[in-house]
């Protein structure tokens, strides 16, 4: 391998210190993260940024900002590390005798399923996990699944949907943007741009809704994917709805603040799906009793 080759491919290490620092916005919290030291996360940047010839973060007293460079090759760092994790678990489940083919969105399955399979592939040494993302509706009977995990509504024809989570949601944005643009109700999101989901375009209006007030609200700008909403809000260009349990990360390092500590229960749900013909096939039974008692075990606080 050439210089030139080593030198564009650079160590997952550093690859994980980076994503973590990107998400997290500082090295102390992407040292909590990782168990590591903030000095160690210090010099996996640096040397990171060495390897690249290019500046990947701007130091500043708030902690560190992405640069524009950094920012498009976090966006495809994380969609690498994403993909490494799934080839990872789809690795240590090989010569298993059975497979399961599971659909997940890709937040829910990066930021919260992903990271307790290791468990179920312990459990289960004698199943094969593959896993692919989609949002929305599609036909079981044309893509190769025996599951999947939909957020949104029990109205999937032809299949079991089982309930597994009922999502709140909380109005969120930048620390930065809630100084510059108080807000001490419900009402007083009204004055200010409000960011969307695509898959999701009357969130806001029932949030609204729920506090009792049916007037037209500022609409912001909408967007397809959870990263880019977040992104959005982390950059103070609005507040968002987002579901609160996908978001502790941002929470907890400061990122994002709660624009109102008001959650609210949201039209959409997560479901576990399957076609009815393959409910009681005994790798999809595995797989919903697993998943059904993760799921208990998050209510509870457990994980």
């Amino acid at each position: 391998m050439s210089n030139l080759q080593r030198r564009l491919i650079p160590s997952t290490a550093s690859l994980t210190a980076f994503d973590a620092v990107a998400r997290l916005g500082s090295f102390s919290a992407a040292a909590e993260a990782l168990s590591l030291t903030p000095g160690a996360i210090s010099r996996q940047i640096a040397a990171l940024e060495e390897q690249l010839g290019v500046t990947l973060f701007v130091r500043n007293n708030k902690g560190v900002a992405l640069t524009g460079r950094g920012e498009r090759y976090a966006r495809g760092v994380a969609d690498i590390i994403e993909r490494m994790r799934v080839l990872s678990l789809q690795a240590m489940a090989q010569g298993a005798s059975s497979v399961l083919r599971l659909a997940f969105p890709p937040t829910f399955g990066t930021r919260w399923l992903l990271p307790r399979i290791p468990d179920y592939v312990r459990s289960h040494p004698e199943m094969t996990l593959s896993f692919s993302t989609r949002i929305g509706h599609f036909d079981f009977d044309k893509e190769d699944l025996d599951a999947a995990i939909h957020v949104g509504t029990a109205d999937w024809p032809g299949c079991d949907c089982r309930l597994l989570l009922k999502e709140m949601v909380v109005p969120v944005c930048s620390p930065d943007f809630l100084s510059q643009n108080p807000i001490s109700g419900p009402a007083s999101l009204l004055k200010v741009p409000l960011l969307e989901m695509a898959s999701r375009p009357h969130a806001w209006k029932l949030w609204f809704l729920h506090f009792g007030i049916a007037e037209h609200y500022r609409e912001g700008m909408r967007f397809e994917q959870f990263m880019n909403v977040s992104q959005a809000c982390r950059a103070g260009l609005g507040v968002a709805l987002m579901p609160s349990f996908l978001i502790d990360s941002e929470l907890a390092s400061g990122q994002l603040v709660k624009a109102l500590d008001l959650p609210v229960e949201s039209a959409s749900a997560y479901y576990f799906v399957t076609p009815n013909e393959k409910t009681a096939d005994a790798g999809v039974r595995y797989f919903r009793n697993w998943l059904t008692g993760q799921i208990d075990l998050f209510k509870k606080g457990g994980q």
